[in-house]
């Protein structure tokens, strides 16, 4: 009688392909600037309403408010790929040096 194939599959060790170094390609996402949020709910009263100052009045200072500040954000940087290169000789495994 063969072996349930979950077993089979579970016995299986996971192998990664012979690679230089692991790196993730641009870890660090830009942060959106919180004004976007505004800036479209005040488009779509406008759209919804026209151009007029009563229905879209508050939407207004707001947008201004938010832009008139200025945030500088300090972006931190993603650490992922120094981990990746800690832990890389343990998940290729033992290897044979070049000579």
């Amino acid at each position: 009688m063969p072996p349930p194939v979950a077993a089979a599959v579970r016995d299986k060790v996971a192998r990664l392909p012979p690679l230089p170094k692991l790196r993730v390609r641009r870890p660090n996402k830009e942060v959106q600037n919180p004004c976007v949020g505004v800036m479209s709910q005040l488009l779509g009263c406008w759209a919804s309403s026209g151009y007029t100052i009563e229905g879209c009045g508050k939407l207004e200072e707001a947008l201004r408010g938010c832009m008139d500040t200025k945030k500088k954000v300090q972006q931190p940087k993603s650490t992922i790929n120094y981990h990746l290169s800690r832990f890389y000789a343990n998940l290729v495994g033992p290897h044979k040096r070049k000579r």
